[in-house]
């Protein structure tokens, strides 16, 4: 039995046994060797983050710019793909520009204006209490002058009598003339019945009319300059048509 236990029959699986066990210890060495190569894949994994975070704010920041100019150019892109590029570039340039509604509204009552104004049929005569007349050549569709606003008017002026034209900017070489309803003294041939006639018109009329000599430049007449001259107690005859009315600048 000793030699049959010590025969190198049963050594060899004792050795075997011995070897398993060794095996078996072996294996738990790739669970240690896997942390280490665990931990470098965390370290590299904790240290790519640290690179993708300013990636990802690079990406971010993109995104805000775009949703900024979506809001603000959302209009102009909505008109661009509905109406053509013409329409969205129109809106870009009133923000761009500043266009506020005063302007909008500026636009809107010249068109009004404009739309409104008719010219008169029938020219009949209206006689006044203070002795003015007048012939209404076109009815105006604008706005009606106060007391403070500044009217842009073409005038024609010439002394009833001689014909003499003394002040007339219908000529395409001259330039309206402004005046601030209420402000004197008047100048460039305007005078005291010329503001009265104002009153009653709009921006966009036109009226023929006469003034006595008490409401024009009186019993002294009026020297215009350039050899234009108003004889004393002249009655004078206008043609006075209202271009704009607006508040007067400060």
């Amino acid at each position: 039995m000793a030699s049959f236990f010590g025969s190198p029959f049963l050594s060899h699986p004792l050795t075997r046994t011995l070897n398993f066990s060794s095996s078996s210890q072996t294996p738990p060495p790739p669970p240690p060797q896997t942390p280490p190569r665990s931990q470098p894949l965390s370290s590299t994994s904790s240290g790519q983050p640290v690179e993708p975070v300013p990636l990802k704010v690079q990406q971010q920041k993109p995104s805000s710019a775009n949703s900024k100019v979506e809001s603000t150019d959302w209009i102009a892109s909505t008109l661009t793909r509905r109406f053509g590029l013409g329409a969205g570039l129109a809106w870009a340039g009133f923000l761009a520009f500043g266009v506020i509604s005063e302007q909008i509204k500026t636009r809107l009552e010249v068109s009004q204006q404009e739309a409104n104004t008719r010219n008169v049929e029938k020219v009949e005569e209206v006689v006044l209490p203070n002795g003015i007349r007048y012939y209404e050549l076109k009815v105006g569709g604008g706005a009606t002058p106060r007391p403070g606003d500044l009217v842009v008017i073409d005038l024609q002026g010439k002394v009833v009598g001689s014909g003499d034209v003394f002040v007339d900017t219908f000529e395409k070489e001259k330039k309206p003339l402004a005046l601030v309803m209420g402000s004197r003294p008047y100048s460039k041939g305007v005078c005291e019945g010329i503001e009265y006639v104002l009153k009653s018109m709009k921006a966009g009329g036109k009226r023929r009319v006469v003034i006595p000599p008490g409401l024009g430049f009186g019993e002294n007449g009026a020297d215009l300059g350039s050899g234009e001259q108003i004889p004393p107690f002249a009655t004078l005859e206008y043609t006075v048509e209202v271009d704009k009315v607006s508040i007067a600048p400060a």
